[in-house]
């Protein structure tokens, strides 16, 4: 790609205004550091358009003139997607941040690509809706960034990942065009089902500017429970028991591992649930449209789980503060790790049932490569994610151990593939698994990838470098 000239970018500025064009150096660096600082980009310019028409005209320029652009919501990747690794031009979609419609009779609403997960949270609950996409980012990761990685959540065993709450979007192509399919619909079979391109491609094939969402009616009554277990396997057989018994009102079933826990307390300030210390602990949280009764569904399946033995020891949130202390500390599950030194991270899936095995093997294959590494899987036992990271042996030089990374990727990935999974569950490819698609994916779909990337943007100038 060609470095834009001075004239160029003179060019992008008459579009969004001169203070919508950054290129001071200081003023940059928000939307050029991830935020766990694994990756710093440069940039010689950061765009920040008001309007989808202005995005369009920025891309017929960048189209023009063969200019990369890097496409960005609110900088909460993991994977290095939205950061200028190679000079390009940001576009950041922040000030893209209007709510357009909400509409509590059909159960949408329509978001331009920069509102945050929270606002439209927020705006859903005020006409009594629920928009069900739920992370600890809500703050501060948006829509349209949620959709270029189809996130996932701690909610997506009942309502599923980003891909699942859109039913239309609005998408500027790579040569200026603006694709318009904000429609409501749930049935719609006129041809190809094109808004799935550019969900999850990571602004590679296109840049989202807004999307219908679905919501869903507000649950009249939510229980939390914390649960002290024995084994991986036990919280599976406690899930399968628990959404036995509740006809599918398992909203959220998270798994943490005990040694992941106390870093959490050591680091946080939060205090552990239970006195009991078991090798894993789970967090359950059930709800229903109906007023009563989910207190005793939730009694009902940990004293059905104790009887199994599934259950150690477990206490039900007796208010809203209780519950947001127990999620406080599966929320800051990764982020505490990062205080013990260097944590090689792994987002994953693999089935359900195949869960135990994966864990199992992986702890042993981790511990041999490297003696003293620290395994602490958390993550969403509901729909097999699991958020593999390993944390160095205590006293290890950071550095050092962070030079293993790729070592500990091919190591963990064989178990996941062996196991049927994938390297990617929920935080998509962008450059840190990259060079692993090749490798893993079906032939045929990877070459149909490529050709998808050749003929939607064939001067390879959307997010060059990043998942293809």
């Amino acid at each position: 790609m060609l470095t834009p000239s001075p004239d160029i970018i003179s060019r992008f500025a008459k579009v969004v205004g001169e203070k919508n064009a950054i290129t001071d150096k200081d003023k940059q660096q928000p939307f050029l550091v991830e935020f766990r600082a694994l990756w710093t980009g440069h940039t010689p310019v950061v765009l920040r358009p008001g309007s989808t028409q202005e995005v369009s005209e920025i891309m017929k320029i960048a189209n023009e003139t063969s200019t990369a652009i890097v496409p960005q919501g609110g900088n909460t990747g993991l994977v290095g997607g939205q950061i200028p690794h190679n000079g390009e031009v940001v576009l950041s979609l922040q000030r893209l941040d209007k709510i357009r419609e909400i509409d509590a009779v059909s159960n949408t609403i329509t978001c331009e690509a920069g509102v945050t997960l929270q606002r439209a949270r927020e705006a859903a609950a005020n006409v009594d809706r629920l928009y069900p996409q739920l992370l600890p980012s809500e703050g501060s990761c948006t829509v349209g960034g949620n959709l270029s990685t189809n996130a996932g959540g701690t909610a997506a065993l009942t309502h599923g990942v980003a891909r699942s709450h859109a039913l239309g979007l609005e998408v500027v192509l790579a040569d200026g065009r603006i694709m318009n399919n904000l429609n409501k619909l749930k049935k719609d079979n006129t041809g190809y089902d094109l808004r799935d391109l550019f969900i999850g491609a990571e602004g590679t094939l296109g840049v989202i500017t807004a999307a219908v969402l679905r919501l869903v009616p507000r649950p009249k009554s939510v229980e939390t429970a914390w649960a002290a277990i024995p084994s991986v396997q036990a919280a599976v057989d406690l899930l399968g028991l628990a959404t036995a018994m509740t006809a599918g009102g398992v909203t959220s079933f998270e798994i943490m591992s005990r040694e992941g826990i106390e870093i959490v307390v050591k680091h946080s300030g939060s205090r552990d649930p239970l006195a009991t210390k078991s090798p894993y602990s789970v967090l359950i949280e059930l709800s229903s449209q109906r007023t009563e009764g989910l207190r005793d569904s939730m009694e009902q399946i940990l004293e059905a789980g104790l009887e199994k033995g599934l259950v150690l020891d477990a206490t039900i949130c007796e208010s809203f503060e209780q519950a947001k202390a127990f999620w406080r500390i599966r929320e800051l599950f990764g982020e505490m790790q990062g205080r013990e030194g260097g944590s090689i991270k792994h987002d994953v899936s693999v089935p359900v049932a195949n869960i135990p095995a994966f864990i199992e093997e992986g702890n042993a294959a981790a511990r041999k490569l490297i003696p003293g590494c620290r395994p602490l899987p958390f993550g969403h036992v509901g729909d097999g994610n699991i958020h593999y990271n390993i944390t160095q042996p205590v006293g290890a030089d950071k550095a050092e151990y962070l030079k293993r990374w790729d070592d500990m990727n091919d190591v963990i990935y064989k178990i996941v593939l062996k196991y049927g999974g994938s390297v990617s569950a929920e935080h998509g490819v962008g450059i840190v698994k990259r060079d692993y698609l090749p490798k893993i994916k079906d032939p045929v779909a990877y070459d149909l990838m490529k050709t998808l990337k050749r003929t939607l943007d064939p001067k390879g100038i959307l997010n060059p470098g990043k998942v293809l």
